[in-house]
């Protein structure tokens, strides 16, 4: 990575462990952040090449009566079926790559956070100067899918084990946030990670 640009940060961690919530206290440090997340809702957009790609993959039963992307039944879906999945990461991962990436060149600061869910599975692994992994049990999780998206216990099982494991994750951690307590510990953990990315920034700038 070249020592001209900001250090950057790959935050991931499993579907509700509590990564929006961490980024949110990065950014309330006016730390730049680019989210993924909301990159993939921007390039699926009615009118979007990949929405087209999508429909044509899938069909339009994926698609609401507006002509929107149908998340819930595009979920079940791929979560239902290895091959569909791969599809639609064919489609939509070298977009919100190209689209991450852009946004980093463009968003300078002195190091970034750059939240990529499926971190251990992605090539934007390369980009990243540090990963720092949000960490929870898997029982936090199940509550807070069943909690946040409704879903049922069978489900929100299939989803958390399409995912990378809770091992994997780990194993490429540089930094980890215990995600398991309330949300004040969850901020001294960002806070002392604050400090730390920007020291490491710092030694890198008088590096160059």
């Amino acid at each position: 990575m070249s020592s001209n640009a900001p250090l950057r940060v790959g935050l991931t961690g499993g579907i509700a462990s509590g990564k929006s919530m961490v980024a949110d206290l990065f950014a309330a440090r006016g730390v730049p952040v680019i989210d993924t997340d909301v990159i993939a809702r921007e390039v699926v957009q009615p009118g979007e090449p990949a929405l087209q790609d999508i429909e044509r993959e899938f069909g339009r039963d994926v698609l609401d009566a507006d002509g929107r992307l149908d998340r819930r039944r595009l979920r079940e879906l791929i979560f239902a079926d290895d091959a569909k999945r791969t599809a639609l990461e064919a489609i939509l991962h070298p977009r919100i790559r190209d689209a991450a990436i852009l946004q980093s060149v463009m968003a300078g600061g002195e190091y970034q956070v750059i939240v990529v869910p499926l971190l251990v599975e992605s090539p934007m692994r390369q980009f990243m100067d540090r990963i720092l992994v949000v960490d929870c049990s898997e029982e936090a999780q199940l509550e807070r899918l069943r909690k946040r998206d409704t879903e049922s216990e069978e489900q929100a099982r299939r989803i958390i084990a399409a995912q990378a494991s809770r091992e994997e994750r780990l194993a490429i951690a540089d930094d980890i946030i215990d995600n398991d307590g309330p949300k004040d510990e969850a901020e001294n953990q960002v806070e002392r990670l604050h400090r730390l990315y920007l020291r490491l920034a710092g030694k890198r700038k008088h590096a160059r």
